[in-house]
């Protein structure tokens, strides 16, 4: 094969899936629209609504994990590909917004979210949206990869991620010396930040337990609950020898809760990102 013919198969190739993709970005936008029950360009442009701008930014890095989630897998044939990676990316933009609602109903589960983005425009709300959104875009990207399974696997192992999420969102709130819900109604953003960055680690570390081949439902499952029992004991035990760590002389909680240092809620964030990166790569080359 010439070439030029090489290159401008791969050309093609590159501008159909761009072209895709920008047709998923429309699509994640109308899909965010329509089940939010407030007007998206209204909040961003007449009332400069910052909580819902940053709600919105963690939506699109969701939006994006999942399309080059379903990028991967051996190729079938262009045109195939192009409806496969389509599909599946329009299922993980359907599970990305329904999470939403869950979520909202679980893991800030004490107040009205609408209320604390649209009237309050609480900013720590929307970085606690945020991680959310990149966590169940991650656990959406790993549930559509790999060969083996269908849309039921995928399903199966969404559903298993966001319970994942919920139950370790119960686990932080525990270990946390401070009450999340009277934090985040407090605007605190420290607290938002270093909720929302907790749980894309959890996101980072469970997208290795639905994410590849599937091979049966007990490995598969298995693996699962192996990646859950990490990410469970090791990010609290992270976080609190970290919190007398990484600000010596200081206490990093303290810092979130009476000084609202927007800085050492990053530095958490941060420490557990990190931290889940180092896990994930570590699990992917034992599981």
């Amino acid at each position: 094969m010439e070439l030029k013919t090489v290159i401008l198969q791969d050309f093609t190739r590159v501008a159909a899936f761009v072209g895709l993709y920008l047709v998923l970005f429309l699509l994640a936008k109308w899909m965010k629209d329509f089940f939010t029950p407030y007007k998206i360009n209204h909040e961003l442009t007449k009332k400069d609504n910052l909580a819902v701008a940053v709600s919105m930014c963690g939506y699109y890095f969701g939006t994006v994990a999942i399309f080059v989630g379903a990028l991967f897998g051996p190729s079938q044939g262009f045109v195939k590909d192009l409806v496969i990676v389509g599909s599946y990316s329009i299922v993980g933009l359907i599970f990305l917004n329904l999470s939403r609602i869950i979520n909202d109903k679980i893991i800030l589960r004490k107040f009205s979210n609408v209320k604390q983005l649209t009237e309050e425009h609480n900013v720590a709300v929307g970085a606690v949206q945020f991680g959310t959104y990149v966590a169940t875009g991650l656990i959406a990207a790993g549930a559509v990869t790999g060969t083996g399974g269908g849309l039921e696997t995928a399903v199966a192992f969404f559903v298993l991620g966001q319970i994942s999420l919920l139950i370790f969102s119960f686990i932080y709130d525990f270990f946390t010396p401070y009450s999340i819900h009277d934090e985040l109604k407090k605007k605190n953003i420290a607290a938002g930040v270093a909720l929302g960055g907790t749980l894309i680690a959890l996101g980072i570390i469970v997208l290795n337990g639905v994410s590849g081949d599937f091979i049966s439902w007990q490995e598969n499952l298995t693996n699962l609950a192996i990646v859950n029992l990490m990410a469970f004991i090791f990010l609290p035990i992270i976080r609190f020898v970290m919190d007398k760590l990484v600000i010596p002389g200081g206490d990093l909680s303290n810092e979130i809760i009476e000084d609202k240092n927007i800085g050492a809620g990053l530095l958490e964030a941060n420490v557990a990102i990190s931290f889940a990166i180092v896990l994930n790569m570590l699990l992917y080359n034992v599981i």
